[in-house]
């Protein structure tokens, strides 16, 4: 019997499951009986407001987290062949930005099909949103606690951005977000881009390209906010040269 191994997405944000979850995800959902999760307490509330047929008691859960050993994700393929089962984190979709990604390959590595559905993912959403360089980015999970080696990394990404013309993509714990911010704008150069996206898919969802000198105009509150930042310097042969530029602001302030 083939199984398949469906990567479910879950929301953003409270109460958009119907406006951002297409009708195929809750179809499939409900036919699986095995989960692989990151919470299950949050499963269990995603699965009741998806109208799972079966008690929450009767399903089962499998915590995958960053905690779980290698020798649990090999425990976990006798469910991988028994029938269809599912990956749910607690936001976004499993295996970016958030674990999965080694049951994904135990499923590959003994021939079980993987499904990815379509749903909300904050990191994609975030640079299809931000004006950057959607052609060559990089996904740099969370930057080091430490301030003083959360520094050398800021520069070491916006040196890479510039000689490879990337978008360097990264996050942060909610609650730590204005010291990174505090950090980019003492760190980078006044003219790199950096774009800010919050809370997305809410209704206090904030997302802004600005140069870093701008951001030191207007500071936003990010505190306790899930945010993705992304950062982009031109490199020199694209930068705008200092003549153009203020023939630019000469023009705009006429």
């Amino acid at each position: 019997m083939e199984t398949t191994l469906y990567l479910i997405p879950n929301i953003l944000s409270d109460n958009t499951y119907e406006s951002v979850l297409p009708a195929q995800v809750g179809e499939i959902v409900i036919r699986i009986r095995h989960f692989f999760v990151e919470d299950i307490k949050a499963a269990r509330r995603f699965l009741i407001r998806m109208r799972h047929p079966v008690p929450i008691h009767e399903l089962f859960f499998h915590e995958l987290n960053e905690h779980t050993s290698s020798a649990e994700v090999l425990s976990f393929l006798p469910f991988l062949t028994s029938g269809d089962t599912g990956i749910l984190s607690d936001a976004g979709v499993p295996a970016l930005a958030d674990p999965g990604a080694a049951l994904v390959k135990l499923a590959h590595d003994n021939g079980i099909r993987v499904t990815p559905l379509v749903g909300p993912s904050s990191v994609p959403m975030a640079l299809m949103a931000s004006g950057m360089n959607g052609q060559s980015f990089a996904f740099n999970g969370y930057l080091p606690i430490q301030q003083h080696e959360r520094i050398r990394r800021i520069q070491a990404l916006e040196q890479r951005s510039e000689k490879e013309g990337q978008t360097q993509i990264f996050i942060e714990t909610p609650y730590r977000n204005m010291q990174l911010l505090k950090d980019l704008l003492s760190t980078c150069q006044p003219d790199s881009l950096l774009c800010i996206a919050s809370e997305l898919t809410s209704a206090d969802e904030f997302i802004a390209t600005r140069r870093i000198r701008q951001w030191k105009q207007d500071l936003p509150d990010l505190n306790k906010k899930p945010t993705v930042f992304l950062l982009q310097r031109e490199s020199i042969t694209r930068r705008p040269s200092k003549k153009y530029e203020i023939r630019k602001n000469i023009l705009q302030n006429r």
